[in-house]
């Protein structure tokens, strides 16, 4: 009998296999796939910055997630909060040097563990592959 289309399914499994097998990765360098997702937001960010409320905004997540995730990057030292001049209701977060060092390192384990995941895919596939996990985010 053939397999039932759930696409569904299959990008919870995908997506749950990358999580565990990148968070064992960084646990050498007490980091988290969120984590490393925050880092990645504030190092594409001008000056390296973003309201908690952006960040929360483009990591799709709680804001008391997001709150959690900033504040044990802070006490690592990989990012800072401070107010914003203009409002002090606003809290602003920035990259530090040692949170970009650690980006440089994750990205490696990132980068390796991806070059895994699409091994089985020609160049070309990959690309197809991009396209339409792109379209399909985009129409959420």
């Amino acid at each position: 009998m053939e397999d039932k289309l759930d696409c569904g399914r299959l990008i919870k499994q995908i997506h749950d296999e990358i999580q565990k097998t990148v968070n064992n990765a960084l646990r050498s360098q007490d980091m988290t796939l969120a984590q490393l997702e925050a880092l990645l937001e504030l190092d594409q960010a001008p000056e390296n910055q973003l309201s908690l409320k952006e960040l929360e905004r483009r990591l799709h997540i709680a804001q008391s997630t997001t709150a959690g995730i900033i504040m044990r990057l802070e006490q690592k030292g990989f990012v800072e909060g401070f107010g914003d001049s203009g409002d002090r209701r606003i809290k602003l977060v920035r990259l530090t040097p040692a949170g970009a060092d650690c980006l440089i390192l994750a990205q490696e384990s990132r980068t390796e563990i991806e070059g895994k995941l699409l091994s089985g895919l020609t160049e070309t596939e990959r690309h197809i592959f991009f396209t339409l996990l792109k379209k399909v985010r985009n129409t959420l």
